[in-house]
């Protein structure tokens, strides 16, 4: 039988093992009694201290803690200790943040980019080739409204002084033009027309809305930079569209029957995508207009590498890490061309694309059943209702959903600009003998870090609520405790003045403490 040896939860010994149960039915014998005839059949010998049966069927190990200890310390040492070859240097990509270029990140938008970052660092970690990805949407509506508000809304294109370009458009132009659509009919109808004009690359609305969303998102980048992540492409949706890369996956769809084209009922010339128990999914409508989910498609199937690349790549910049960034092109550059294809492809984006996301890994399986295509959802951010109260929205006490057309939400630049001036203001008053730029080094540590943890730290599937008023915390389970314990930690060392001497015996550490502590270093090799 498949049976499984893993990592136990406390009280269940250090080691348990599922075999008994899988054994039950075959021995017709209760799992209990299956696992004590295990347990009386081992010689224990220097590295385990018991093993058991425990009443619900699993075979419990207790290991020996000095001879553990003597095995764990001295490799730990050894300074690739807690490297995993998982990946065998295998190409991977991650794809995160994906924001549209027409406003600044907001404190949401973080949470991605924090679960993005820390998974490509890991995966790094455990030996993958691991490619990062922006996908830049700068062809879609919310691009149309920015330019509908520069052309028609009679807003400069110029912001006020000390104002962000991408705070002035999302905050000012976008909040206020959207809210127009409704009463104004011929405003909204300007906008669909933008959006038309944007698919032919030569116009001069496409040549504007470029310019536009470069300055965006070169604002959206620096607050990423700051936030310690990087990229190695980005992907720009106009030129995906100029490309036709959808028209040749369309093609291939058809040719290879995963779509049919409906002559009857509701869907009536549209052609659709038969899903296994759920409805069928229009993807390419009567009028020939290709829905929303179609425009993943083309992008999914270019990451895993199943059509050819039609991009010529420009080195977009070198980030702050001193990685260098490139973008797609459809221009003569001369770049080398590049790969940022691979087998295996993690999408972070929100749960509220899970469904959209299960059609395209649905289809991507078809096209490479070998192929891993995976959407690592989590749930969203919300505003307490106190910070929805100060931003100036009526909430009945009830924890509110950000909104970048109500412009309700937390500019990610300004929570870290806050956090940093109240660490600055709690380190001076704590290291009257540092000077300024140590503090406002350390300010920006510990700033970033505590915004990372507090990102990462609840389960994916947990809605964090974002209050104003608690965010600035640094006390309790919050990232500057733990950066507090490996500095303390280091200071100890540094005190002692020497280096210490592993060429000892351990047999005095066996407190609960340090035997629980021993124990999480060796977990470092498990997986």
């Amino acid at each position: 039988v498949d049976f499984v040896v893993e990592y136990s939860r406390s009280g269940f010994g250090d080691i348990t093992c599922n075999i008994a149960f899988l054994l039950a039915k075959n021995l017709k014998k209760n799992p209990q009694e299956i696992a004590e005839e295990f347990a009386g059949e081992y010689n224990l010998g220097n590295d385990l201290e018991k093993v058991e049966a425990h009443k619900s069927g699993y075979l419990n190990f207790f290991i020996n803690n000095n001879s553990f200890t003597n095995t764990v310390l001295p490799e730990s040492l050894k300074e690739n200790y807690g490297s995993v070859d998982i990946g065998k240097n295998s190409k991977l990509v991650v794809e995160h943040t994906s924001v549209n270029p027409n406003k600044a990140l907001h404190i949401g938008h973080l949470r991605n980019v924090a679960i993005g970052d820390a998974v490509s660092r890991i995966l790094s970690k455990a030996n993958y080739d691991v490619k990062v990805l922006n996908y830049v949407d700068d062809s879609g509506l919310q691009v149309a409204d920015i330019i509908v508000g520069f052309k028609y809304g009679g807003f400069s294109e110029d912001p006020p002084d000390g104002e962000k370009f991408a705070n002035y458009c999302g905050d000012t132009v976008y909040v206020s033009i959207t809210s127009k659509y409704e009463s104004d009919k011929d405003l909204e109808s300007r906008r669909h027309e933008i959006l038309k004009e944007l698919e032919d690359s030569t116009s001069e609305t496409a040549k504007f809305g470029k310019t536009l969303t470069r300055k965006i998102l070169s604002d959206q980048l620096d607050t990423v930079w700051n936030l310690g992540a990087s990229y190695d492409c980005l992907n720009f949706e106009s030129e995906i569209l100029y490309s036709k890369l959808w028209e040749k996956i369309f093609e291939r769809i058809k040719s290879e029957n995963l779509v049919r084209l409906e002559d009857q009922g509701d869907n009536a010339g549209c052609w659709v995508l038969p899903i296994e128990n759920e409805d069928d999914k229009i993807i390419v409508r009567s009028n020939g207009a290709a829905t929303y989910v179609a425009k993943d498609i083309p992008y999914a199937a270019w990451k895993l590498g199943v059509v050819n690349d039609p991009f010529n790549y420009a080195k977009y910049t070198t980030q702050p890490n001193g990685r260098i960034l490139y973008e797609t092109t459809l221009e003569e550059t001369q770049v080398p061309k590049q790969s940022f294809a691979a087998n295996k492809v993690i999408t972070v984006i929100d749960n509220r694309q899970t469904n959209l996301q299960k059609i395209v890994t649905n289809l991507m399986s078809k096209f490479n059943p070998e192929s891993s295509y995976v959407h690592l959802g989590y749930e969203a951010v919300t505003l307490s209702s106190e910070t929805a109260k100060i931003l100036g929205n009526k909430t009945d006490g009830k924890d509110v959903q950000m909104s970048g057309r109500k412009g309700l939400y937390i500019n990610a630049d300004e929570i870290i600009g806050k956090l940093e001036k109240h660490i600055f203001l709690e380190s001076k008053g704590r290291n009257d003998d540092l000077d300024d730029a140590s503090l406002n080094e350390i300010a920006h540590n510990v700033a970033v870090g505590t915004i990372r943890y507090e990102l990462i730290k609840p389960d994916l599937g947990k809605i964090i609520t974002f209050d104003i008023n608690t965010s600035l915390k640094l006390e309790g389970d919050t990232c500057s405790y733990i950066q507090y314990s490996c500095v303390r930690a280091a200071r100890i060392l540094e005190k002692f003045g020497n280096e210490p001497n592993f060429d000892v015996q351990f047999d005095q550490l066996n407190t609960e403490y340090e035997t629980n502590l021993i124990k999480q270093i060796g977990l470092f090799e498990v997986f």
